[in-house]
């Protein structure tokens, strides 16, 4: 065969090749874009903010120490159950001891000393009267003088009897602080609960707090018969919480495990406020504090764990539902104008954005894509609260229509009018 026939040979079949590769490809054009597809279903669907934080005891007590001492006697560990007016430790009592016998013995000077002065007082007063029963008798027998000076003599004991009481009052002051600070020597719980932070060892000093120094804090008691979740809450979804909404735990330290609780505070300020944050040249994030109370805390939990809550926000019960991905948006010109497209607003009006999908430009339409016949239609819906893999539909669609379900890109690409087919894994059922 010459070399010339075999060239002609090998183009043809490139020919033929590239001729059946165009005709595949139209074809398969033809028969439009793979798509998943699913129908619209009714069913309960629950709205969640998901929310991280940690476990904090119901009611917590810090006990700090209001003397400076050394602590002689430690009475209890980390982990120790304890009732209220239990003696937890003693500090060491030598000189607040030397103390009590010092003003002691202060008063005890200040009252014999005021009983030495009543005698005097009482000298005084005799005097004074003896005297001006004479010159009452007789004025001759006693000088005027004589009697002002008794009168003087009498009302100085008297007025130095009187400074001898109050300084008995200022000594037993003294000695009931005395006695106060003594007691304080020894620590006792004041409430009953568990022993939740131990900071001291027996041998070390507690000091007392002052304006540029922090006291010593002892040790912290938690009360865990209430124990509570305390959660930092995106400012995003603050305004959907309420209290009273229930709430449902999971804890790290008990995998597999789920707690229901009640939502029962909830911030009125930022946790940290972007005053705080200011020159720093970063944008920090505005969280606020949720307080959720768990309503039957397990044996062993602890304060500080980890927790993640799913707090519902709403629920609706037999609700068209639509998945998420198959929710999309276009420009209003692309939209259907027969159609007017409902506003994006819960029941008081407030406009939504949550959602994987932008609902806050008011630029764009909502809707999905409905097929018939093999061809898409774009229908604008009303979408009310956001499941965990659904959107709820108010308006726009009828249980029952088949929809475009993915993926994402493909339906970001679809226009009225275009050919689809099932994607060939999809099989016959729907894409759940």
């Amino acid at each position: 065969m010459s070399r010339t026939r075999q060239v002609l040979i090998g183009l043809a079949i490139v020919a033929v090749l590239g001729a059946a590769t165009t005709l595949t490809v139209t074809r398969r054009r033809d028969r439009g874009a793979a798509v998943r597809f699913d129908v619209i279903e009714r069913m309960d669907l629950v709205e969640t903010v998901t929310a991280s934080g940690n476990i904090r005891a119901g009611r917590v007590v810090q006990v700090s120490s209001d003397v400076s001492a050394r602590v002689a006697e430690l009475l209890v560990d980390e982990g120790d159950d304890v009732t209220e007016g239990q003696v937890m430790l003693r500090l060491d009592p030598t000189q607040f001891e030397a103390t009590v016998s010092r003003t002691r013995a202060a008063l005890n000077q200040a009252k014999a000393e005021a009983r030495q002065q009543g005698v005097s007082l009482e000298r005084a007063t005799r005097d004074f009267e003896r005297l001006r029963g004479l010159f009452e008798r007789d004025s001759l027998l006693v000088k005027r003088q004589q009697l002002d000076d008794a009168k003087t003599d009498m009302d100085l004991a008297s007025g130095r009897m009187e400074s001898l009481e109050f300084g008995v009052d200022q000594a037993e002051a003294s000695l009931a602080e005395a006695d106060e600070r003594l007691s304080k020597t020894v620590f006792r719980a004041p409430i009953s609960g568990k022993i939740t932070r131990l900071n001291i060892e027996a041998g070390e000093t507690v000091i007392v707090g002052t304006m540029n120094n922090a006291g010593t804090v002892v040790l912290t008691i938690s009360e865990l018969s209430r124990v509570e979740a305390v959660l930092e809450v995106d400012e995003t979804d603050i305004p959907y919480i309420t209290l009273g909404d229930s709430t449902i735990l999971e804890l790290d330290a008990f995998p597999d495990r789920q707690f229901s609780g009640v939502v029962t505070e909830i911030g009125n300020s930022a946790i940290r406020p972007p005053a705080s944050t200011a020159g720093s040249g970063q944008t920090a994030a505005i969280d606020f504090e949720v307080v959720i109370t768990m309503d039957d805390p397990p044996a062993g939990v602890r304060p500080d764990l980890s927790a993640t809550a799913d707090i519902i926000t709403a629920v609706s019960e037999n609700a068209l539902a639509v998945p998420i991905i198959a929710l999309t948006v276009r420009p209003p010109d692309e939209a259907d104008e027969d159609q007017d497209a409902p506003s994006p607003e819960d029941e008081n009006g407030v406009e939504r954005s949550r959602g994987p999908v932008s609902r806050a430009a008011d630029t764009d339409v909502e809707g999905v894509f409905i097929v018939v016949d093999g061809h898409v239609k774009f229908a604008p819906v009303e979408v009310g609260i956001t499941g965990q893999e659904h959107f709820e539909i108010l308006s726009g669609v009828n249980a029952g229509d088949s929809i475009v379900a993915g993926p994402y890109q493909q339906i970001r690409n679809l226009n009225d009018g275009d050919p689809v087919r099932a994607q060939e894994n999809q099989g016959t059922g729907s894409s759940r």
